[in-house]
């Protein structure tokens, strides 16, 4: 199968977040550049209503993954068929540098439990999976820039090996004002008319580099 051949896979809901603008699909929910990083993460939070007290105790990237994850997957509480086949690979530049320069900052003090535990980058895969119930497959990739290709061809692999249905993917990555988060729904049953398009790289990569969110 080709790189870009269809398939049977269909990416079914994407979100994109980034230079203070927020969309679904190809729909901008939020657009707020007066804004500074940690500003226009909760305004996000309460214009789509998400309500989720523990995400205020996050650090700063499961909060940017878990928002992304809402936008893409809808808001906690949809069943699933089987939480087993439910997978998530995410892939980032910074790793948790974000949170790491925050704790070594509290190392001149006394550090602080509740920042320690999410000096791993992978605990967004945690948080996401808690919250929307996934059990299946996760993964996490460190990269310079976004593997497109690299990711894709690892989602083909998880549903052609036949225990994942559904996986969630894309890159969540934050660092001081600069952060990125674009997260693709996808699965082998086309669940929306309009929106769904076809699971190949270039559909991938159109929209996470296109800076109005839409595919064309």
């Amino acid at each position: 199968m080709s790189k870009d051949s269809p398939g049977n896979y269909w990416i079914n809901a994407a979100a994109k977040i980034g230079s203070n603008r927020a969309f679904r699909n190809q729909e901008i929910l939020l657009d707020k550049p007066e804004l500074s990083a940690d500003e226009f993460l909760v305004a996000l939070y309460r214009e789509i209503g998400m309500e989720y007290p523990k995400w205020f105790k996050m650090d700063r990237l499961s909060k940017l993954g878990m928002l992304a994850a809402e936008l893409a997957l809808g808001a906690s509480g949809a069943k699933l068929d089987d939480p087993y086949s439910a997978a998530i690979v995410l892939a980032n530049r910074h790793s948790s540098l974000d949170t790491d320069r925050k704790f070594v900052e509290q190392l001149k003090e006394i550090p602080s439990p509740a920042v320690f535990v999410y000096t791993l980058p992978n605990i967004v895969t945690g948080e996401i999976s808690i919250r929307h119930k996934f059990k299946g497959e996760q993964a996490f990739f460190i990269d310079d820039l976004c593997p497109v290709e690299f990711l894709v061809n690892y989602v083909r692999i998880l549903f052609e090996e036949g225990n994942t249905h559904s996986c969630l993917f894309g890159w969540v990555d934050i660092l001081g004002e600069q952060f990125n988060a674009t997260l693709y729904s996808v699965s082998g049953v086309q669940e929306d008319s309009v929106h769904s398009i076809p699971f190949t790289s270039k559909n991938v990569y159109q929209y996470f580099d296109h800076e109005q969110g839409a595919v064309s």
